[in-house]
């Protein structure tokens, strides 16, 4: 088991990681009700990168003085190293060890950017201190966190999840080529005040797979949940945002354990069309979820909200100047995707 903390950004701070076809249930000639399991239940997300993901350049200090091969090369933050020399890379671990056997050899370098696929050729330095041979960047291959699953299709098994995208240490956005979710158990919280955004702290089950993520976009992570998980004890529902109005609602969610529970909030604002996926304004009105966590935290992205009985979103942001209030996504611009 693996302790983790939340997927962390922002002045309105994210809340925040072999079947057939969906299930589309006809409404009318231009719209689609998805039959689903709800969710609530928190989840460890491993995210691969790919390759060697650059988050940074910065200069080898060498015998001659510092030096960026990769920079003077063109390689810059963003850019995914994922073969040298004709291998490929999966990890930084594997990159170092074919810098390391190259040594100051000029060396083949296939990088992706966005949708491009780049060539660089140059030779690592070794670095004076180390004597390890370097290429002047900061790299990660993979990022780790928890977030809270929305809601799973029941044709398919495919889950949404976080109703956000996910970024890194360095603030900068995670691209993916594919992970693992795993169970998740609430083991603390930091609660949120004016001003400071709180966060759930959990634990990885390692022993329990929840399923494997293919997909992150700046609509959360989705995937597909393993053929045995079990979804005995999640309540159905369809996923429904047609007649969402101001007024009383449910948000389901983890704070502590394994299991979600009902809170009660208000949808205080409905925006449909906003760009930014922040198509409601929410308030906790749950006088014991306030108690516990002070309102909306890291960690419950993806808290799937119901009104009437249909799931019609799910929390996103956190207000940092009022923790009880906060955004939510459109189900349907979750589901879409």
């Amino acid at each position: 088991m693996r302790r983790v903390s939340t997927f962390l950004i922002g002045i309105v701070a994210t809340a925040g990681f072999a079947f057939s076809n969906a299930n589309l249930v006809s409404a009318s000639a231009q719209e689609h009700i998805y039959e689903v399991y709800v969710g609530g239940m928190p989840a460890g997300f491993t995210l691969s990168a790919g390759g060697a993901q650059i988050i940074g350049v910065c200069e080898v200090m060498t015998e001659a003085g510092p030096v960026s091969p990769a920079s003077k090369a063109g390689i810059r933050a963003g850019d995914i190293i994922f073969k040298v020399a004709g291998i490929e890379v999966n990890s930084v671990g594997e990159l170092n060890e074919i810098l390391n056997k190259n040594k100051e050899k000029e060396t083949d370098f296939s990088v992706k950017r966005g949708e491009e696929e780049l060539s660089f050729r140059f030779a690592p330095v070794k670095d004076k201190t180390s004597e390890r041979y370097k290429i002047g960047v900061l790299v990660r291959d993979n990022v780790s966190g928890i977030g809270t699953v929305t809601y799973i299709n029941k044709e398919n098994g495919r889950f949404g999840s976080l109703g956000h995208s996910v970024v890194g240490e360095d603030k900068r956005e995670m691209k993916i080529a594919g992970g693992k979710v795993y169970g998740c158990s609430i083991v603390g919280i930091a609660k949120g005040v004016r001003g400071r955004a709180g966060e759930l702290r959990g634990m990885f089950l390692s022993d329990i797979s929840l399923g494997t993520a293919e997909k992150l976009c700046d609509s959360g992570i989705y995937g597909y949940v393993s053929e045995n998980y079990d979804l005995t004890n999640l309540i159905e529902a369809k996923a429904d945002s047609g007649e969402v109005k101001p007024g009383k609602a449910y948000v389901y969610s983890t704070v502590n354990g394994i299991c979600p529970k009902k809170y009660s909030i208000e949808i205080v604002k409905v925006d449909k069309n906003n760009r930014s996926n922040k198509n409601y304004v929410i308030k906790i009105t749950d006088d014991e979820l306030i108690d516990e966590t002070g309102g909306i935290v890291q960690g419950m992205s993806g808290s799937p909200i119901l009104q009437e009985g249909k799931l019609v979103g799910a929390v996103t942001h956190v207000f940092l100047n009022d923790p009880t209030r906060g955004y939510g996504i459109d189900i349907k611009k979750m589901i879409t995707e």
